[in-house]
């Protein structure tokens, strides 16, 4: 059933309107037609990390199933996990319409939904029909209200809301389309947040018994006095993994001629200046902090590179809209040929062995 999507859906989708096209997708995969049980994963792509185990490293990245809608049926594609999301408390529309472009001439997509979300109870209904013990890794990935006058207090609800539902919460600083909500990598705003989150991340855990992971996503638009800071403040909080990275606002070496489209951009264009910020983040936390490494990805040989700069996992988003579906397939395949090739007994032993390579790099 997926080449068959592949085969008649991709070119349909790919000829209309990109949020037409992303929410026919949806509804497509809400029907259950599509869902399968995938083949079991070769053992040399299995990763574990925060007590989890991962079949394979190559995720859905957030910003597909904003509203935990499809989680399942993702899995059925054979992803490794799937992150929903972003979530934030109360139901927001997002920013007008038209608000996505896709880049034909670059493979890339230009994006300002402004957190367009359902609300946290509206997903939270959608995940209490889920059989946890028969669905795959599941993140959600936790915003903040645009008109909010703490925002910081929206991801600790974003917290209690979904502790229960995640094997981990992703903390989503780095949407461009919001106002002001990059501003929170910095300084002490940074600080309130992590401490913030923590303590709340605390609460649950003594209420349940259940310690959910915490991860930060960043922007890839970053300094390195940027990435010291994230560096020093991670260390000082308890959260467990950092995502690099979300969407640019750079829009070096586009052809496309929609490229001058506000939002931030994703797709091919976003690979180098994402993967050099991994690996310089990756020499700052030392090899024991893992790193989920998206952007750009949209290959086997592109997600090796990830890997090798310093990702344990890896996320794919808008690769599958020009690839299709099968590109999940297709990188996993490629990673055990990479393994074989340079003699490596598990995709494990690949993390960070480029990393100093792909850290002197010039982002340009």
């Amino acid at each position: 059933m997926t080449g068959l999507l592949e085969r008649i859906g991709g070119p349909v989708l790919r000829a209309i309107d990109p949020e037409r096209a992303h929410d026919l997708a949806i509804a497509v995969l809400r029907t259950g037609l599509v869902n399968r049980r995938p083949s079991p994963d070769d053992e040399r792509l299995r990763v574990r990390l925060w007590n989890l185990d991962f079949r394979n490293p190559v995720g859905m990245a957030a910003g597909f199933d904003k509203n935990g809608d499809v989680p399942d049926a993702l899995l059925g594609l054979g992803f490794g996990f799937v992150e929903i999301g972003t979530v934030a408390p109360r139901p927001q529309p997002g920013n007008p319409k038209p608000r996505v472009f896709r880049l034909s001439a670059d493979e890339a997509a230009i994006n300002r939904y402004g957190f367009n979300t359902k609300g946290q109870d509206a997903v939270t209904a959608n995940l209490a029909r889920r059989d946890r013990r028969r669905s795959g890794i599941l993140g959600i990935n936790i915003g903040a209200n645009k008109d909010s006058e703490d925002r910081t207090a929206d991801y600790v609800a974003g917290v209690a809301a979904f502790a229960e539902h995640a094997d981990y919460l992703a903390v989503n600083i780095s949407s461009p389309n919001t106002p002001g909500l990059r501003d929170l990598h910095h300084d002490l705003a940074l600080e309130d947040l992590l401490a913030r989150v923590s303590a709340e991340r605390d609460r649950q855990t003594a209420a349940t018994g259940r310690r959910v992971p915490l991860l930060l996503k960043i922007a890839p638009d970053l300094e390195d006095a940027d990435l010291d800071a994230i560096a020093g403040a991670y260390g000082r909080h308890r959260f467990e993994g950092l995502i690099v990275s979300n969407t640019t606002l750079s829009r070096s070496g586009l052809a496309d001629p929609q490229a001058s489209e506000a939002g931030g951009l994703s797709g091919r264009p976003l690979f180098r200046r994402s993967t050099i910020i991994l690996a310089r983040l990756r020499q700052r936390v030392g090899p024991g902090v893992p790193l989920i490494g998206v952007g750009g990805i949209d290959s086997g040989a592109t997600a090796y590179e990830k890997i090798r700069a310093g990702a344990c996992l890896v996320q794919v988003y808008t690769g599958l809209v020009f690839k299709g579906p099968g590109l999940v397939d297709t990188i996993k395949r490629d990673l055990l040929e990479a393994l074989r090739r340079d003699g490596l007994s598990s995709i494990s032993d690949a993390v960070g062995t480029g990393t100093d390579d792909w850290a002197r790099q010039d982002i340009g």
